[in-house]
């Protein structure tokens, strides 16, 4: 078991097509090849420090998931088995134990530049813009709804895709103008669909999802699921057994991190503080905790 996080990535003869805040992205000619590091970032920023196995959730985890949602959306992913992806590529069998469990084979495709947000419950910046204006992204809601009500029915609220800084939340218009109806259509209809799915599995299995962002991109002018779906990183994770409206709820996701750093009255901007080890471990193990509730399996 791995016990000291994996930073930084040293693939010297593989070239490196991006690195974010999580993920570095090698370009294998015809594929791609995703790797998931242990960085964490919150509020945009990436911390010091990192969560030991974390990567290995989040890849594990996409990687179940777009088997289990194969019949909602076609998704990019081509294997995330290490022999698989070394029996592919052999260039990469020398970095075989880095890459073990943390990586993916992916097609290439063309990022549809927007992150697209569906909410089953209301929560984070959600709450505060119904607080606000009765209505996120511009969709109205019910009056008297408390802090991690569900919703009566799970609402689509767009966001922009930004490289580096803050998504910024947009209207359902602003989206269908900027990628067109027939295109927007789809993002709707799949987002909430796989949302929806996803949702009642994870339930089955004693996990609340309240929320979470998908990305989608373009191949051979088909829209196709990439990037991660479903992961602590990318959704708001709620044990179901301690569920109680009118509340934030314990998490098995980087909402820990977040209420961490909230306290110690951060302002958000870089530099970020240092993780003290006990979040770093209780974050790790939570990670751990929802990979092992969904899939039924240990890392």
């Amino acid at each position: 078991m791995e016990t000291k996080p994996l930073l930084s990535l040293d693939l010297p003869d593989i070239p490196l097509l991006k690195k974010g805040k999580v993920r570095n992205v090698y370009d294998l000619e015809k594929e791609l090849l995703f790797v998931a590091s242990d960085r964490i970032s919150a509020f945009d920023v990436v911390m010091p420090n990192g969560i030991p196995q974390k990567g290995c959730v989040l890849n594990m985890l996409s990687a179940f998931w777009f088997d289990f949602l194969k019949n909602v959306a076609e998704n990019h992913m081509v294997t995330a088995d290490i022999d698989e992806i070394v029996s592919a590529h052999p260039a990469l069998a020398k970095y075989r134990e880095i890459l073990s469990g943390r990586s993916m084979l992916v097609v290439k495709a063309e990022p549809i530049l927007a992150e697209c947000v569906v909410r089953g419950y209301i929560s984070g910046s959600a709450w505060k813009d119904y607080r606000a204006t009765g209505a996120v992204c511009g969709t109205k809601l019910p009056k008297g709804l408390r802090q991690s009500d569900k919703l009566p029915e799970p609402i689509f609220t767009p966001s922009t895709k930004a490289e580096s800084g803050h998504d910024m939340n947009i209207s359902e218009t602003e989206l269908k103008n900027n990628v067109g109806k027939d295109v927007f259509n789809f993002l709707k209809r799949k987002t909430i669909d796989a949302y929806e799915k996803a949702r009642t599995f994870a339930e089955s299995k004693g996990i609340i999802i309240a929320d979470t962002k998908l990305e989608f991109g373009i191949v051979q002018e088909k829209i196709i699921l990439m990037d991660e779906v479903f992961t602590p990183d990318s959704s708001r994770f709620w044990p179901k057994n301690d569920y109680s409206p009118g509340y934030p709820q314990k998490s098995f996701d980087k909402q820990f991190v977040r209420d961490y750093l909230e306290n110690i009255g951060w302002d958000k901007m870089p530099p970020a503080p240092e993780l003290p080890e006990d979040i770093v471990q209780k974050t790790s193990e939570k990670y751990l905790q929802a990979y092992e509730i969904l899939t039924g399996k240990k890392l």
